[in-house]
This record gives C-alpha cells, sequence and structure tokens, in this order.
C-alpha cells in the first residue's frame, strides 16, 4: 500500500524490486524505477556519514517523529465544500473517459482521409490515361477525306501506328491500368468500329462526336474513344461515397474496476475517488493522470491473472496478517530478517498478490475501515544498502499504484544504520506521508507497539499477549496493562470464589524482576497457600507465565512483582474465573 511521495527535484535513482514497506504520495508523476551505479554510490556516501553517527555500544538511536496523521472522513457529507467540488468534477471527468475509451482505446478504424486518398489516386491515373490518349490522336497526321473502307484503313493504321510508335503511348502501354477502365475502354473501342462502319465519312464521325461533346476545351478533335472513357470513368468515380465521418454509432461506454470495484458505480466509488484526490491534494486533473496510470499498470501486471496464480507459501513469514490495531484496522507485518537469500523478484510478485488479496476484503462502505497499518520490523536485517535498496523500490512500485491504503507506518527495532535508510527517504516524502510514520528502536518496540495495537491482539513475539492455538484466553479478553516504577514492588489482586477455578496470565516486557503468587482466605483463621514462589525471571525464561488455582473457600489471589532495576518496567496481566463444571 502507497505512502505517496512528493515531486524530487535532486532524486536519487531509484532501483526496481525489492519490497516490504509501503508508501504514499502526493508526487503529480510516477517515480521511474531504474537502478544505475549512482544509487549505490550515494547509498555507500549517505553509510559513511551515518557511520560516525552510529551510537555506542548499549546506546539505542534517536530519530525523531513526526507529527501523528489523523485519518480523514470518507464519508461524503463530511467533505469541506471545495473537496466536494473536486469529487464532483473528477467523478465528471472519468465519466468523459469512459465513454471515449481513454482507459482502453481500442484501434482506431481506417480513416475517411485514406479512403480518399485512394479515390483521388485512381482517378489521376485515369486522367493521365486520358491525356496520354488524347495527345496520341492529336499527334497522328491527317489524310484527305476517302471511302468508308479507307476510313476504316485508316483507323485500323492509326491505332497501330499510334500504339507503336507514340514513346508516351508505350510507357502507358507497360503500366497497368485499374481493371474498371480497361474493360469499359474495350467496349468504347468496339461501339467506335460500329459507328465507323454505319457512316459514310470521315466528316459524320466529327460531327457525332461534337454533338456529344458541345464545349471542348480545345480546337483539337479529341478521340471519341477518350471522350467515352472519360465520360464513364467520371461517373464510376462519382459513384463512390465520400463521407466526413464514418457512419458508425459510437461504442457504449466501457467499464472499469480497480481493486475490485467498478468506477462510478456507488458509494464504494466514491471513496476509492477520494483515495486518488488525496494523494494528488486534490488536484483534479493529477488524480485522473494517475487514476489513468494505475489503471494501465494493473493491465500490464494482469493482476486479475495474477490473483488465480498458485505462488506457494515461501514467503508467509516475511509478510502476513494478524489481527487490528486499537482502531479495527487490519495490521500487516513485514519481516526484513525473512527475506535474506529470498529471490526478491519472486517475493515482489507475490507480494503484489498478497496486497492485492488484502485490500480487497477491506470495508469501501463510507465510514468503513478502508486501510491497514503496516508494521515493519528490521530486526536481523540484512544492512543499509539492501534495506535502503528495499525501501526505496518499494515505494517507486507501489506509491503510485495503492494510494492512501495506509493509516500508519511503525518501523520496530530500528538499527542505528535506519539513519541513512530516513535520509535517503525524506526527500521522496510529503509532510503528509511523514505523520503517518513512527520508529522504535529495540527496547522501545513492545511499548510503540502497545500504544497502537491493543496487547490481547499483539503476538508474544512483539511483546503482547497472544498466542496462536491458545485456548484460555483469546482476542475477547482483555489485558491490563500497569507501568512498573524502578525499584518498587507491584501487587495485584484477583478476588476468588468458593467452587471456582481461577486462571490468569501475566508479562514483564524485559522481565528482571521477582514475581511470587500466594492464595489469603477471606476468613481471619484461614491459611495463606503459596501458589507460585518468588522466584526472578529473565528474558531467557517463557514470555508469558500462566498459572490456576481452584478455591476452595472465599478469598483473593494476590500476584507481586518486584522491580528492583533501574528502570520502569511494562506488566501485562488478565484473568478468568472458571466454574468447577468446565
Amino acid at each position: 500500500m502507497a505512502e505517496e511521495t512528493k515531486p524530487a527535484a535532486a532524486a536519487a535513482p531509484v532501483p526496481e524490486s525489492e519490497v516490504v514497506v509501503v508508501s504514499e504520495t502526493t508526487a503529480p508523476e510516477p517515480v521511474k524505477v531504474e537502478e544505475t551505479s549512482s544509487t549505490k554510490e550515494e547509498v555507500v556516501v549517505v553509510a559513511a556519514e551515518t557511520e560516525s553517527e552510529k551510537p555506542k555500544e548499549g546506546e539505542e538511536v534517536k530519530i525523531d517523529q513526526s507529527v501523528s496523521f489523523k485519518e480523514e472522513s470518507n464519508i461524503v457529507a463530511d467533505l469541506e465544500d471545495p473537496e466536494k467540488k473536486a469529487l464532483d468534477e473528477f467523478k465528471a471527468l472519468i465519466q468523459e473517459a469512459l465513454n471515449k475509451h481513454e482507459f482502453t482505446k481500442p484501434p482506431p478504424p481506417p480513416k475517411v482521409e485514406e479512403k480518399k486518398a485512394e479515390v483521388v489516386e485512381e482517378k489521376k491515373a485515369e486522367e493521365k490515361t486520358e491525356e496520354v490518349t488524347a495527345e496520341a490522336e492529336t499527334s497522328a497526321p491527317k489524310e484527305p477525306e476517302t471511302t468508308t473502307e479507307a476510313v476504316k484503313e485508316e483507323e485500323k493504321t492509326e491505332t497501330t501506328t499510334t500504339s507503336e510508335t507514340t514513346p508516351e503511348a508505350v510507357k502507358e502501354e507497360e503500366k497497368p491500368e485499374p481493371s474498371v477502365v480497361a474493360e469499359v475502354a474495350a467496349k468504347v473501342v468496339e461501339e467506335v468500329a460500329a459507328v465507323v462502319e454505319e457512316v459514310s465519312d470521315k466528316k459524320a464521325i466529327e460531327e457525332s462526336i461534337v454533338k456529344s461533346e458541345p464545349e471542348p476545351e480545345s480546337s483539337t478533335t479529341p478521340d471519341p474513344a477518350t471522350v467515352v472513357v472519360e465520360s464513364v470513368v467520371v461517373e464510376t468515380i462519382t459513384e463512390v461515397p465520400i463521407t466526413e465521418e464514418e457512419q458508425v454509432p459510437p461504442p457504449p461506454p466501457e467499464e472499469v474496476s480497480i481493486y475490485g470495484i467498478p468506477l462510478l458505480a456507488d458509494e464504494r466509488s466514491d471513496v476509492i475517488l477520494l483515495k486518488f484526490l488525496r494523494a494528488r491534494d486534490f488536484n483534479v486533473k493529477q488524480a485522473l493522470t494517475m487514476l489513468k496510470n494505475v489503471v494501465q499498470w494493473r493491465k500490464e501486471t494482469k493482476i486479475e491473472e495474477l490473483l488465480e496464480e498458485d505462488l506457494g507459501n515461501e514467503f508467509e513469514k516475511a509478510v502476513y496478517m494478524d489481527g487490528c490495531d486499537k482502531e479495527g484496522h487490519p495490521v500487516c507485518y513485514n519481516v526484513f530478517g525473512e527475506l535474506s537469500n529470498k529471490d526478491l523478484e519472486k517475493f515482489l510478485k507475490w507480494r503484489i498478490q498478497f496486497l492485492e488479496k488484502s485490500i480487497r476484503k477491506l470495508d469501501y462502505a463510507p465510514g468503513g475501515i478502508c486501510t491497514l497499518v503496516q508494521v515493519n520490523d528490521l530486526k536481523n536485517a540484512r544492512g543499509p544498502f539492501q534495506e535502503i535498496r528495499a525501501a526505496i523500490k518499494h515505494v517507486a512500485l507501489l506509491q503510485d499504484n495503492y494510494p492512501e491504503f495506509v493509516a500508519k507506518q511503525i518501523f520496530i527495532n530500528v538499527p542505528w544504520w535506519y539513519l541513512a535508510v530516513n535520509r535517503m527517504m525524506s526527500p521522496f516524502l510529503s509532510q503528509r506521508t511523514k505523520s503517518k510514520f513512527v520508529f522504535a528502536g529495540p527496547s522501545k518496540t513492545t511499548d510503540t507497539l502497545c500504544k497502537y495495537i491493543a496487547p490481547e491482539r499483539l503476538a508474544v513475539a512483539y511483546g503482547g499477549a497472544y498466542k496462536e492455538g491458545e485456548h484460555e484466553f483469546s482476542t475477547a479478553d482483555s489485558v491490563t496493562e500497569i507501568t512498573i516504577k524502578p525499584a518498587t514492588k507491584q501487587t495485584v489482586e484477583f478476588p476468588a470464589t468458593e467452587a471456582s477455578t481461577l486462571v490468569w496470565e501475566l508479562r514483564v516486557v524485559g522481565w528482571e524482576v521477582s514475581y511470587g503468587a500466594e492464595f489469603v482466605p477471606e476468613a481471619e483463621d484461614g491459611y495463606t497457600v503459596i501458589v507460585s514462589k518468588t522466584r526472578k525471571l529473565t528474558p531467557a525464561d517463557e514470555a508469558v507465565v500462566c498459572t490456576s488455582f481452584k478455591i476452595g473457600e472465599p478469598g483473593k489471589i494476590i500476584l507481586t512483582i518486584d522491580n528492583q532495576t533501574s528502570k520502569k518496567k511494562k506488566l501485562l496481566y488478565r484473568s478468568k474465573t472458571k466454574s468447577s463444571s468446565d
């Protein structure tokens, strides 16, 4: 899910694969992903500068936090007037683009101009033929009037002589003519021969020709065959209709869906469109360009086909969904350390498929949860150069294709060298994007996660109380958090009733405390029962301590946690009472 980046005038070139961190952008144009040698050089320079900032052993890296991001409403009625106006304008432009098939343009139809050109070329060829014929007739020598037989002989002689001696005629004879003209010319010759047989002299022939052509353009008498050919050719050409536009009905508006939701379908579409508008700071034209680019990218990537592919479970430990945050956003975990020695190009394809499936499960109804929380674990990550490349490549790929799908970006177990990554990423990021980022070093990881994710929904591995396959407790059983001050004792009491079993679990993040539990009866003459003998617990011990005690008489369970260290500790605990029949 893409956090957005702002335009970077002097941005470093961005490599092309490897994905883990997601971001969103307000840049008008997508970042083009290309890996060059300058990328490595710049990374090395930044890493070298950061080496001097490396903290001393035992000292934790400090990263300045940005102003916290507050997610906006997706209900149209809650928008400000300029935002409503921008949404309406955006929808109008999209409808126009759909009508014109601008998202997926079909192959262009044959142009009318091309047909016109073909007709004009044919007409020019016919005119050239007429000129050659007229020239040949004009250049032929005239003889005195003779008898009809002489005229016949003379006509045959002139035709033969012209076709054999005239260079233009020879050239024209070698050039193939259109079949229609050839057939018409042959018929004309036959008709001329018949006319010649019926008339008595050449003068009658000329008078007949003059009547058929009352206004000759020149003083030279044209050949009868030429006149007839010209008339037929003109008639043939005029029969071809030439229209300014194709008389074809316009195609219906195209149908385009994105993230499984049709554009301009219903209120869910408005939620999607608002993501694009916010990614471009409500610049409608830039948002439309972004939307078209996303549709094109999805076609080139073949998203719908990718969803059906079986890509295996090789990367399930690197990226997975687990629970929700306190506001109900699904939480996606990206574990950098699990990508060592992996095929990152294959992972990129797997990551896109995983992301697409995840966002299709979101609620796009107005007021619904339509964003995710990303937790990016940098523990055991491979080092500065690889992580800079991975982070930047992910931004380059997803920033313009999954806008505004992240509510919060939480980076945990941040090592000292991540300062280099942060410095490299900063020029690409807008203030809006930076406000979604939260950073936590190893000692602050659990505290930071518990700020956004309830402990009962947070995995034990990250300092929470959730254990996969847990039978005693579930995410419905809330966890209480208490901060134990340095060098102090903290007690927790659970009331107990007769004929029941009390079950409780607790953990102290980082441990290094002493823990004990006892049952104190309500009766004054009762005896205190040691449930758990006081002992010191270290990080090497079990993360969560779970204990149960069967109650024989009314009383209470008292837990004692003794923190003798100089650091404050976070205590998490919960309990439940089970009847004796359970």
